[in-house]
């Protein structure tokens, strides 16, 4: 004969004869205030920030930074700003009809040529009004973005290098390479002049002049200089961009009020 000398045990609460035992009215806000803290910590670790604001607007705000990427996957330790993903947001952008304005922080080196060029063509090409603020630096195939918009800003501590079209690898020295270049060259100061207010002439002259950039031809524009010659509209930051904005969205409002 077996005889078992562990008592069976009914789970707390099963059994009618036993007091049930219900976690006090101060276990659950300790349970809250632990995933709030994870929650929080969370939110530090990936966004240095405690809390993100939610407030909808009627303005997208788009960020180009880093390296501009265009045909030729860079490496992943490269902050980049993919021409793939800018794009079709550009088109959501223009669709939405939420979205009334696009607002540009521009902070980059430049990059892919015809992926900063065909960026900055559906930007111009846009119904709905935009501003661009350049922050820190707009260099290179970043300038024909910065003036895309149809109002843009600049601060002061940034500034924006201008500088030939260069290539990097095996370049083939035929006239042909040459001419493909020249051409390339001619597109992106065309784009620039008919979106600034800068001249061909002192554009190029800012293009070719020697002596100022290391190891290279070409001129390096702070905030103040970029707007004396014409290639930005005005010095500002956030405040100014964004009432500027605002001020175009509701022109635009007024008018097509009028035509209605």
């Amino acid at each position: 004969m077996i005889v078992n000398d562990n008592p069976v045990v009914a789970p707390p609460g099963t059994n009618p004869e036993e007091p049930q035992i219900h976690p006090s009215p101060t276990e659950a806000p300790k349970k809250s205030k632990q995933a709030q803290k994870v929650g929080t910590t969370e939110t530090i670790q990936e966004l240095g920030a405690t809390e993100v604001p939610t407030a909808k607007s009627n303005i997208h705000v788009m960020t180009i930074i880093g390296q501009i990427e265009g045909h030729m996957v860079l490496p992943p330790n490269s902050k980049t700003t993919k021409y793939e993903h800018i794009m079709p947001q550009l088109v959501a952008i223009e669709q939405s009809s939420e979205v009334e304005g696009l607002m540009l922080l521009l902070n980059t080196v430049g990059g892919d040529v015809e992926a900063g060029l065909a960026i900055a063509e559906m930007i111009a090409s846009m119904s709905k009004p935009s501003v661009s603020i350049v922050l820190g630096g707009g260099h290179s195939i970043g300038v024909p973005v910065a003036v895309s918009a149809t109002h843009s800003f600049i601060v002061e501590s940034a500034t924006m290098t201008i500088h030939p079209i260069r290539l990097t690898g095996l370049v083939i020295g035929a006239q042909s390479s040459f001419d493909y270049l020249e051409k390339m060259q001619d597109r992106v100061n065309n784009f620039i002049t008919s979106h600034s207010n800068i001249s061909e002439k002192k554009l190029k002259e800012l293009l070719f002049k020697t002596g100022e950039l290391s190891r290279d031809i070409g001129t390096s524009l702070a905030g103040r200089d970029a707007v004396h010659y014409g290639l930005i509209d005005e010095i500002g930051g956030i405040a100014q961009a964004m009432a500027t904005l605002q001020e175009m969205i509701h022109a635009k409002k007024e008018t097509k009020g009028l035509k209605q």
